[in-house]
């Protein structure tokens, strides 16, 4: 018979080695080099990142990637001829957790053009937490506002990518499509209730070239 003192220490030794883990993630940098491969609703695709081209991007979209943030996440954001924008979890738990987790801006190595990735940000320094988005077209004119491009979809995987559903278009009050604010809060219940041909990403995973 287990008694006890001895599962309480057990559950101690457990929730320590988690809390270990979870911090030795928070904090590892991310391989010079590194695939990720995007399961989605339309289709599957992926993202080739090279770290020199924005250090700090990388290493974030590693840590999330790999912490599984991008799991069920929702392509909220998909304007055609110009990008498609994801990364606010649905569970406003876990997004509450990561919105917050800012990182230091990177000087603008790649433009951002078509197949280019990038963390969205706002106009304040060093804004970047967990948005991103895939360039449609040749967007240059965004990387003089300090968007940085980490990574990169090959022509072939941006086939997926680009048909994407966008008949939504821009965010409300501009346009037709989600509110963030709602869906920070809300998270997917709003989404599906209100957007219910919006793509997702069902799983997202690093993995060999």
């Amino acid at each position: 018979m287990i008694s006890r003192k001895h599962f309480l220490v057990v559950a101690v030794t457990l929730f320590s080695s988690v809390w270990m883990g979870n911090q030795s993630l928070l904090q590892a940098q991310a391989p010079e080099t590194y695939r990720v491969k995007l399961e989605t609703t339309r289709g599957t695709f992926h993202i080739d990142v090279t770290r020199s081209w924005s250090p700090n991007g990388a290493d974030q979209f590693y840590k999330l990637v790999q912490s599984g943030f991008y799991n069920d996440c929702a392509f909220f954001r998909v304007i055609d001829g110009f990008m498609a924008q994801f990364g606010i979890n649905g569970d406003p738990e876990i997004q509450k957790k990561w919105r917050d987790r800012t990182i230091q801006d990177d000087p603008v190595v790649k433009p951002n053009l078509k197949g280019y990735v990038s963390f969205a940000k706002t106009g304040a320094p060093h804004s970047r937490s967990t948005q991103i988005f895939i360039n449609y077209d040749d967007n240059r004119r965004l990387d003089s506002y300090g968007f940085a491009p980490f990574g990169f979809v090959s022509q072939a995987d941006m086939k997926i990518v680009e048909a994407l559903y966008a008949g939504y278009g821009e965010a409300s009050p501009a346009g037709r499509g989600p509110t963030q604010a709602r869906l920070q809060y809300e998270g997917n219940h709003y989404l599906k209730r209100e957007f219910p041909r919006l793509d997702y990403i069902t799983r997202a995973t690093v993995v060999d070239r």
